[in-house]
């Protein structure tokens, strides 16, 4: 054999081989899954990152034909839940689902044997659940500017309310006050039901609270709706400002999706994100979300790593601000 024929063999070997291995990974994505999925979800059922979940799982188990099962793990941080699929093998048939605020903000404020920001990898989101700031409507403001213009020449002497320590209802705001250099009173609550109820009695200022709860009193006579935490105006509520608007960059808001152990393979990373954006996108699905004041997801990999990037640097400025040392 020539020394040209040996090269010329040895290429076409090393082209077999290629195409064999694309071969074998292209398989590897078309079988999964081989089995049930796991949707490990670190909330209780019932919220909103419960009823994404399940819609995505209803959704899957219909287009790829094994059963994808939600399973509540709830804990403080959702560092059960997290730590459950970290530990699982990459191989898609146990994912997480849970806001990214677990991930990125509970190592901040909570003492943990692991890091989840490095040992799980986000996939794509079903949505964006929102929050928004609701006062007390006899303060004599409209706006948010207005209302910062006012806390201003009133330092201390407006209070705010938070649904639970540690979560976006508290650091929101205390970015938000750093930011705009005003001064207001916490009071705690128990839950968000009694700073609603606090709200609409006049005995709080301002709150910082879910959409989907708030945009239902936003006729009530005691409270006004200013502006809304996400990048850009939610479809529910077009009328409403973002927060950016007034302090360009906060953005504070609730990114529910997928996450897998790192190193699950691009394949079933893409597969995953096309059956979630198709999701995202059937009327009926979209209808739903947007009532709730959420925004559909179905996130590309570039768009959910602006968001990480953002939402991180957010939260950990957040919680320097509040002076939050782990627990």
């Amino acid at each position: 054999m020539t020394r040209g024929m040996t090269l010329l063999t040895r290429a076409g070997v090393s082209a077999v081989a290629i195409v064999a291995i694309a071969g074998a990974a292209y398989a590897q994505t078309d079988d999964w899954p081989t089995r049930q999925v796991s949707i490990v979800v670190p909330t209780a059922a019932g919220g909103n990152t419960d009823l994404m979940a399940r819609l995505a799982a209803d959704h899957l188990t219909g287009r790829l034909k094994q059963p994808f099962v939600v399973d509540n793990r709830p804990s403080a941080g959702g560092a059960v839940a997290s730590n459950l699929v970290a530990t699982a093998a990459a191989d898609g048939h146990t994912l997480l689902f849970a806001p990214n605020s677990m991930v990125l903000l509970t190592p901040l404020v909570q003492k943990l044997n692991f890091d989840p920001r490095k040992v799980l990898t986000p996939i794509t989101n079903v949505g964006t659940g929102t929050q928004v700031i609701a006062i007390k409507r006899s303060l004599p403001v409209t706006t948010l500017p207005e209302f910062i213009a006012y806390a201003k020449k009133n330092p201390g002497k407006l209070n705010f309310a938070i649904a639970g320590a540690n979560n976006i209802s508290h650091l929101g705001p205390v970015l938000l006050f750093k930011r705009a250099g005003i001064d207001l009173v916490m009071v705690p609550s128990r839950g968000e039901p009694q700073a609603v109820t606090d709200l609409m009695a006049g005995n709080v200022d301002f709150y910082f609270g879910n959409t989907s709860v708030l945009l239902q009193h936003a006729n009530h006579e005691n409270i006004r709706l200013l502006a809304v935490g996400t990048a850009q105006r939610i479809a529910a509520a077009p009328d409403l400002p973002t927060i950016s608007e007034t302090i360009p960059g906060l953005v504070f808001a609730s990114w529910n999706g997928f996450f897998a152990p790192n190193g699950l393979s691009d394949g079933i990373a893409a597969r995953l994100r096309t059956e979630i954006a198709s999701l995202t996108k059937m009327p009926d699905v979209t209808k739903k979300l947007v009532n709730l004041g959420i925004v559909p997801g179905g996130m590309s990999r570039d768009e959910v790593a602006a968001v990480f990037k953002t939402d991180q640097q957010n939260f950990a400025d957040a919680v320097q601000a509040a002076g939050i040392e782990p627990q």
